[in-house]
């Protein structure tokens, strides 16, 4: 990080190919600053209790503050932003499309769109090959759940409580971590079930092929107890992402596909986080060998350079509206400036060999040196994830498991985690905090010098957890 900038002085930076670019002057950050604290109303916040920080400019894998200050960002924003800030295949696509065409409703057929739709039922596996385009993740789940009953004549959903499916009605609803409690009640035909979790078993196993039997016998408990001709679909983030990096054991998804089809529910996989590379695979599931019935999408599609996310819907649940009409659809579905960038990114893919780079930097970087971390750090219970997507859980107690937070702590209660934060930060990493654990979700062309670079951050910074250790 650079020394705070005199309100007349510019910062610059270098991005990857050696251009040197000016920041805006220092004194502009009070206005960005006034507008924001003034007019915008902040997501999932306490709005007179954030400061939030505002940035200058982004390329690759860092962003830059107003004073200079860089920032290696281990989240990719919201876990979204995988191909990094300002990719210029990226850029250009959007420039290039408005000025060919801005805009075009849904119900007419656009070049940029059904090109988008047909590469990603290319890389989908089974036969799901349509795609219904939404304006990001929470309804692209409410679409989905809107499909199933459509198609089953039920109502009710079942989905894990370690879960974040959306902000919206039905998606809140299916959500199981506690923001969903503020948004009660909402849809009331859902219900909630556990899912695997071997470190914090809610089961009692003692391996992961347990676990997953176990997980699996609760799961049809739930379905015999909810009434399997009331349920309409089951919905479950492939690897569970916010509430916990959770990866299924070996045999869980292929037991809910089993379980799905003995009782004619629809299996809708979430793939809001973990679709387009960041565990090494197009779509998660396909490192499982499952074929759900849906997939839902967005974040990674384009990495979030518009918004966009979608469907993508087998064979079987498509040909039921072939003659009946889909009672839903959105103004911006689709929308040009947002495909177009995600046919990009396919281009990007298969270019620069993204995919194969994912899960390379995975099983050489990052595991072995979040191990490595794990046996240094007392405050480290486990590390888990695939590709670029991992877990650092954090606990008080590594005899007992007990977390260096409360579940759901605020205030006080999460000072431990403010603080490990507040030192990644000073050392010039953003990373992702969510109640006890560190996420490591860097963009997807972070360079192997950064990736380092960054764990080293986390290394260091785990020493202010291991104070709170008992």
């Amino acid at each position: 990080m650079t020394d705070t900038l005199s309100p007349e002085t510019t910062a610059v930076f270098t991005d990857r190919h050696g251009a040197v670019h000016a920041l805006p002057a220092p004194a502009a950050e009070a206005q960005v600053r006034a507008d924001d604290r003034g007019h915008v109303f902040h997501s999932w916040s306490a709005q007179a209790l954030i400061d939030p920080l505002p940035i200058a400019a982004g390329e690759g894998s860092t962003f830059w503050d107003y004073q200079g200050n860089a920032y290696l960002d281990f989240s990719s924003q919201l876990v979204n932003l995988n191909l990094g800030h300002q990719h210029p295949d990226l850029v250009a696509a959007i420039q290039q499309q408005a000025g060919r065409l801005a805009t075009i409703q849904p119900s007419m057929a656009n070049d940029v769109r059904g090109e988008l739709a047909r590469r990603i039922a290319e890389v989908a596996p089974g036969d799901l090959d349509k795609v219904f385009f939404t304006n990001g993740g929470a309804d692209a789940n409410e679409y989905a759940v809107r499909m199933a009953r459509a198609v089953t004549g039920r109502r009710k959903v079942l989905s894990m409580y370690r879960s974040y499916h959306g902000g919206t009605a039905t998606a809140i609803s299916l959500t199981g971590d506690p923001r969903r409690w503020a948004n009660e009640p909402s849809d009331g035909s859902v219900a909630h079930f556990m899912g695997p979790y071997a470190y914090r078993s809610s089961f009692h196993a003692d391996s992961p092929e347990q676990e997953a039997e176990r997980a699996l016998a609760h799961l049809e408990q739930v379905i015999a107890l909810e009434g399997p001709n009331t349920i309409a679909a089951v919905i479950l983030e492939t690897i569970v992402g916010t509430n916990g990096v959770l990866v299924p054991p070996p045999g869980y998804l292929e037991g809910v596909r089993a379980l799905a089809d003995k009782y004619g529910i629809v299996y809708i996989a979430d793939e809001v986080m973990v679709g387009f590379g960041r565990v090494g695979e197009w779509f998660a599931v396909n490192h499982f060998g499952v074929v759900p019935d849906l997939i839902t999408f967005a974040k990674g599609v384009n990495s979030g350079y518009a918004p966009l996310g979608g469907v993508v819907i087998s064979q079987k649940i498509a040909s039921h509206f072939d003659t009946v009409a889909f009672a839903g659809g959105l103004t911006y579905s689709g929308h040009p400036l947002a495909c177009a960038p995600g046919v990009a990114t396919f281009e990007v893919f298969e270019r620069d060999g993204i995919l194969e780079r994912v899960r390379d930097l995975g099983e050489r970087v990052v595991g072995p040196r979040l191990r490595e971390i794990a046996a240094k750090h007392p405050s480290v219970g486990e590390v888990r994830g695939l590709g670029l997507f991992w877990a650092i859980e954090l606990v008080k107690d590594p005899e007992t498991r007990e977390p260096l937070v409360p579940f759901n702590a605020g205030g006080a209660d999460a000072a431990p985690m403010g603080a490990v934060a507040a030192a990644c930060k000073q050392a010039g990493l953003w990373p992702f905090v969510h109640f006890n654990r560190l996420h490591v979700a860097p963009p997807l062309v972070i360079t192997e010098e950064e990736l380092v670079r960054g764990l080293d951050i986390l290394d260091e910074a785990l020493t202010v957890a291991d104070s709170y250790v008992a």
